[in-house]
């Protein structure tokens, strides 16, 4: 009896989809008849229009606004009710109907094939996801949050736990005050606060070190000395670090200068080379004011590397200082002054009364550098546009200064920052 039951259950739904399957392609027929018919009324307005001269064409300007007054309520009937069976195969795949939803689906294209980006649909809020909106309303300040929950499961505050049991000292053994100067450590003079970010999210208790007010106080008073003794307009010295516009010091800032050049004549006089140049200027800011600047024709993949040290190998690297200057115009600008380093010591070859030396120069060069700080892209505080570029030339032996000032013209491309994680890898000072 069973097995008889089995049988005649399976017949019945073969019946079903294949009286499923009989209905599907007349709906097809009919709809396809419907549109040739509408295209033949609409063919056979445009040449009766054509058929009858241009002065008694009325009747066929008439007939041909009716057929598409006709094509255009047929098309927006076709997308209505596409549009509703696009909706019933969405609301059956979501009950797990994925047959049913299938069936839906090719139906719905098969009158209007884009239906998919015409539809507009609302679906119902998910309870679940209205609880997740709630939770996190309510845990807007995971920094109060976090130590509430640290507190009600322990009254000591111990920073974290460990995982697993181990033999080895855990660091939730270290007091408090050495976890904080760890990760000032982490943070170090150059203000690695991307990776004190990254740290935060090993557990609760790391992150609520992470935002000890003094770690970031420290970091604005590097960064912007006595111009930032208080918080004002700003909610936490965090928040001013990370919306205070200022430079980086996690990599370069690289601009890369094109022209064209004229070259010499050809010694039959047939023709005259033209040459395109290309160089590069690099900006490299430190956390403690100073600044390298370098202008040279090698591309940054040689460059960068060398700029690792705060005393890179080369002639053509100039050093000097920094500073920020925030005008009443609410614009950000950086000037620099930076000159060539000096050579205290002679060489031992020098030394020799043989050799000959050449007359020492008499005057002392400097660049005066200004430059205004920008959002570019997706990254904040990562453009510098030119606004001052001049050379002081001070002779020794009058004192006089004659200053040299630059046209900001087109050579004078805007700097981009460029992260660079090799210059934050190693921690020299703490912070």
């Amino acid at each position: 009896m069973a097995e008889s039951e089995i049988n005649s259950a399976d017949i019945l739904e073969e019946e079903e989809e294949e009286e499923e399957k009989e209905n599907e392609p007349k709906e097809n027929e009919n709809s396809r008849e419907s549109d040739l018919q509408l295209e033949l009324s609409v063919f056979r307005a445009q040449w009766m229009s054509e058929l009858i001269p241009s002065a008694g064409s009325i009747a066929g300007k008439k007939e041909l606004l009716r057929s598409g007054d006709l094509k255009r309520k047929h098309d927006l009937a076709q997308e209505e009710k596409a549009r509703e069976l696009f909706l019933k195969a969405v609301e059956e795949e979501q009950n797990g109907a994925v047959y049913e939803a299938i069936k839906y689906y090719r139906m719905a294209m098969q009158l209007v094939p884009d239906i998919e980006f015409k539809i507009n649909y609302s679906r119902s809020p998910d309870p679940d996801n209205t609880e997740d909106k709630e939770r996190d309303g309510e845990i807007a300040d995971l920094l109060t949050y976090f130590q509430q929950q640290l507190t009600l499961q322990d009254m000591s505050l111990k920073i974290c736990e460990p995982e697993v049991e181990t033999t080895q000292v855990h660091i939730s053994a270290l007091p408090t005050e050495v976890l904080m100067y760890i990760f000032r450590w982490v943070v170090s003079s150059e203000l690695d606060l991307r990776a004190l970010e990254q740290l935060s999210l090993v557990c609760r208790g790391f992150y609520i070190c992470a935002r000890d007010p003094e770690i970031w106080r420290s970091a604005c008073l590097r960064v912007w000395g006595r111009g930032c003794t208080k918080m004002i307009p700003f909610s936490s010295w965090r928040e001013m670090f990370l919306e205070r516009p200022r430079v980086r010091f996690d990599g370069v800032y690289i601009s890369k200068t094109t022209y064209i050049r004229q070259g010499e004549e050809s010694l039959d006089g047939f023709y005259r080379a033209w040459h395109q140049v290309d160089y590069y200027r690099y900006l490299r800011f430190f956390s403690d004011g100073q600044v390298m600047m370098l202008t040279t024709p090698e591309d940054p993949l040689t460059i960068v590397p060398r700029l690792r040290s705060r005393n890179p190998r080369g002639d053509s690297v100039m050093f000097g200082h920094f500073r920020l200057s925030q005008d009443t115009d609410n614009q950000t600008k950086v000037f620099l002054v930076v000159s060539k380093k000096k050579e205290e010591k002679v060489a031992e070859y020098q030394k020799n009364k043989f050799y000959r030396r050449s007359p020492g120069s008499d005057s002392d060069h400097s660049f005066h550098v200004g430059l205004q700080l920008s959002s570019g892209g997706c990254q904040r505080f990562s453009k510098l546009v030119w606004i001052h570029h001049s050379c002081h030339i001070t002779y020794r032996s009058t004192g006089e200064t004659v200053v040299t000032a630059f046209n900001m013209d087109k050579t004078y491309t805007p700097l981009f920052f460029a992260r660079v994680k090799s210059y934050t890898a190693f921690s020299e000072n703490p912070l």
